[in-house]
């Protein structure tokens, strides 16, 4: 799906395939991992790689690109277990292509992709409460911030989120 309003630059969002591995590893800088427990190891990058290929019906992940450039971020939905089955959408967009509007702009693409699936009524977004710049994503995008919450992750790592969520009908 490509996403484009006006002055905005030109993204696709494309399904996760085999060569987004190479994304992985670049999105795993310690910048980029700070507010999700730090950098993975190798081995950890390729059982998430494996989980994105092998996602199913449990929600779908893509990469975003820009013609330009190629793959500069990652954007996608699963489901999560919290007080009850809910579906999660996360993104991250690489150090050197942040601040351009590209993360709002593929979550918004995500998200119609979501709504024409009618498979989900509302999915939620736990960014850190320190994560100033994904909970700005979350406001403009007119998600409702339910409140903060404890979130295990990395396993066995908890870290403070706010729970945003929007309705999808």
């Amino acid at each position: 799906m490509i996403s484009k309003r006006r002055d905005e630059t030109i993204l696709e969002i494309k399904t996760w395939v085999e060569k987004d591995l190479a994304l992985l590893f670049q999105l795993n800088e310690p910048e980029m991992m700070k507010h999700l427990g730090g950098p993975e190891s190798a081995e950890q990058i390729e059982r998430r790689h494996k989980r994105y290929l092998e996602i199913g019906n449990k929600g779908c992940m893509f990469s975003m690109v820009l013609p330009e450039a190629g793959a500069v971020g990652s954007v996608g939905y699963w489901q999560t277990v919290r007080n009850d089955e809910v579906y999660e959408i996360g993104w991250s967009v690489l150090s050197s292509f942040q601040g351009r509007g590209l993360a709002s702009q593929a979550v918004r693409a995500l998200i119609a992709i979501i709504k024409d699936e009618r498979k989900y009524s509302s999915i939620h977004a736990f960014p850190s409460v320190h994560n100033a710049a994904s909970n700005a994503i979350c406001r403009k995008l007119d998600f409702k911030l339910l409140g903060e919450c404890e979130f295990e992750y990395p396993p066995g790592s908890f870290m403070l989120c706010n729970d945003w969520c929007m309705k999808l009908d």
